[in-house]
C-alpha cells in the first residue's frame, strides 16, 4: 500500500481524499488516465451503487489479495509425516513413485524440496515430480523463485506469482516466462503488483504452449502484430483475465489459437472490446463488469453459458449482443434493455416487434435480466425480449434502482402487450431481486403471476431499504 500511496503522490493525486478522487478520476475519459484507467471504470460502477464505501473500493482495488483466484493443488498448511504416532513403520516411503510424486506437490515447495533429505527413497522425487509452486510460500525472497524454477528440471504444473512487490519483479519476468516455455507449464496464476498497472507482458508469454489454465491480474496483454502465425495454445483450456487491459486484435488472436479453450472470463476490461466468438469447444464465456462494445457469437456449437455484466457507467454507450449459431446455449444473462442491443442477424430486437424462428434461441432456459421498472422505454423492451427465448424455464430478474416514473405502464400495459410464451407455457421458476415496492414492479408481478400457469416456484428478495414485514405492507 506504500508504493501506491507514492505513486498516487508522484501523479499530484492527495491519497487522503479516497472518493474525491475515484469521482473526479471516473468522469474522466479513460484513455486520459493511463495506467488508473481500468480501475476508475470500476469505481464508478461501486460508487454508484455503494456511494459511502470509498475506503472499501480503494482497498478492493488496489490490493489483488482480494481477488479470487484459483486455489493452488499445494496448500500451505500441508505436513508430512512418515511415521504415524505408535507406528514404527515408515510405510509412506513403501508407497510407488507416482503417489510420492502427487504428495510432494502438494506441500509448500520449501517443504517439499526438503524431502530429498528425507532418505535416499526421497532423493529424486521432488526433481521428477511435476512443481507446483507459489511465490506466496517463499516471500518476500523473490530471488528464491529464480532459484527454484532454475533448480526444478520441469514440468510445472502449477505456478501461482502473485505476491511480488520487489522492483526486481518485472525484470525477472521474462525470463522466468522463457522457463515456464521451455520446461513446460500447464496452469499459470500471474498477477502484477507492482506500478505501472499497464505494464505489458513480455512478448515470450505467447510462447508457453503446453498451457491449459492461464489467469492473468494488471496486465497489459503484449502487441500480436508481427507475431509468427504458428504462435498458439494448443492445450487452453481455461482463460480468465482480470483488469487486464487489451485490444481487441490482441485477445483475438489468443482465442484464435486455443482450438481446445473451454471457460472464458474476463473481469474488468475498460477498453472497448469487440468480441468475435468462432470457436468449437468454448462452452462457458463471461464478461463481468466490462466495456464491451459488441459481442457476437459466430459459431460456438458447445457454448452453454454467455454473461455479460457492464460498467453501470452514466452514459455508458449500449452492448450489442448478436448471436449467430449458438445451438446449446442455455444460461444467459445480463440482458439490460438500457445497456444491451438484441440482435439476431441482421435483425435488432425493438419494443413491440415482431419475433419469428429466425429471432429465437428456443435452447436458453436460464435467463438473469436487469431492469429499470421505473423507466417506460426500459419495460416497453422486456415483451420483445422476453419472446426471444420462448422456452426458459428460469427467470431472474433485477430491479434496478432510478429516479424516473414509468407513468401509465400499469397492469392494462401488459395486458396490452399480449402473450408471452415462455411465462405462460415454461417458466417454473421465478425469483424477484431488489423489490422495492413499486407500482411498475407490481404491476409486472400481477401480470406474471397471473399468467404463469405452470408455475412451481416464486422467490422475492426485498431491498435493502425494508427493515420490517410492517414496511413491506405499507
Amino acid at each position: 500500500m506504500n508504493t501506491l500511496v507514492a505513486e498516487f503522490r508522484r501523479l499530484g493525486l492527495d491519497p487522503e481524499d479516497g472518493e474525491g478522487f475515484f469521482r473526479r478520476a471516473a468522469a474522466a475519459p479513460i484513455h486520459t488516465l493511463g495506467p488508473l484507467g481500468p480501475a476508475m471504470a470500476v469505481a464508478a460502477d461501486f460508487l454508484n451503487r455503494r456511494p459511502n464505501e470509498s475506503a472499501a473500493l480503494f482497498v478492493h482495488l488496489f490490493s489483488p489479495p482480494d481477488y479470487t483466484f484459483p486455489t493452488p493443488p499445494a496448500s500451505p498448511a500441508a505436513r508430512l509425516f512418515a511415521l504415524p504416532p505408535n507406528d514404527a513403520v515408515d510405510r509412506v516411503s513403501r508407497l510407488p513413485d507416482v503417489l510420492l510424486g502427487d504428495i510432494v506437490s502438494r506441500l509448500p515447495v520449501k517443504d517439499a524440496a526438503r524431502t530429498a533429505a528425507l532418505s535416499r527413497r526421497w532423493r529424486g522425487v521432488w526433481r521428477s515430480a511435476p512443481l507446483v509452486l507459489v511465490d506466496a510460500d517463499l516471500f518476500p525472497a523473490i530471488s528464491a523463485v529464480s532459484s527454484v524454477l532454475a533448480a526444478h528440471p520441469g514440468p510445472f504444473r502449477c505456478l501461482h506469482l502473485t505476491s511480488s512487490y520487489t522492483v526486481e519483479f518485472h525484470g525477472l519476468l521474462t525470463s522466468w516466462l522463457q522457463l515456464l516455455a521451455n520446461k513446460g507449464i500447464q496452469e499459470l496464476v500471474l498477477v502484477n503488483r507492482r506500478w505501472p498497472l499497464d505494464f505489458a507482458l513480455p512478448a515470450n508469454f505467447f510462447g508457453m504452449a503446453t498451457l491449459t489454465r492461464l489467469y492473468l491480474g494488471l496486465w497489459k496483454l503484449p502487441c500480436s502484430v508481427g507475431l509468427p502465425r504458428k504462435t498458439c495454445f494448443p492445450n487452453l483450456r481455461e482463460l480468465e483475465l482480470c483488469n487486464v487491459i487489451m485490444e481487441s486484435r490482441d485477445l483475438d488472436f489468443i482465442l484464435d489459437r486455443s482450438p481446445v479453450l473451454e471457460m472464458l472470463h474476463i473481469h474488468g476490461s475498460l477498453l472497448k472490446l469487440r468480441l468475435r466468438l468462432v470457436s468449437q469447444s468454448l462452452r462457458q464465456v463471461a464478461l463481468i463488469v466490462s466495456f464491451v462494445e459488441e459481442i457476437f457469437v459466430v459459431d460456438a456449437p458447445c457454448l452453454d453459458q454467455l454473461i455479460h455484466s457492464e460498467v453501470g457507467t452514466p452514459g455508458a454507450s449500449c452492448s450489442r449482443i448478436k448471436i449467430g449459431h449458438a445451438p446449446k446455449l442455455r444460461y444467459l444473462g445480463f440482458l439490460n434493455p438500457r445497456t444491451h442491443v438484441l440482435e439476431f442477424g441482421n435483425t435488432i430486437i425493438k419494443a413491440r416487434a415482431r419475433v419469428s424462428p429466425s429471432t429465437m434461441v428456443p435452447s436458453v432456459i436460464f435467463l438473469a435480466m436487469h431492469v429499470r421498472f421505473g423507466v417506460r422505454n426500459d419495460l416497453k423492451m422486456i415483451p420483445s425480449f422476453l419472446r426471444c427465448f420462448p422456452n426458459v424455464e428460469d427467470l431472474h430478474i433485477w430491479s434496478t434502482k432510478t429516479d424516473q416514473s414509468a407513468g401509465k405502464l400499469n397492469l392494462k400495459f401488459w395486458h396490452e402487450s399480449g402473450t408471452i410464451e415462455c411465462i405462460q407455457s415454461h417458466i417454473k421458476r421465478l425469483k424477484f431481486h431488489d423489490f422495492r415496492g413499486g407500482q411498475s414492479e407490481l404491476a409486472f408481478l400481477n401480470y406474471f403471476f397471473e399468467s404463469a400457469l405452470v408455475l412451481e416456484e416464486a422467490v422475492i428478495h426485498l431491498d435493502a431499504k425494508f427493515t420490517s414485514m410492517e414496511e413491506v405492507d405499507s
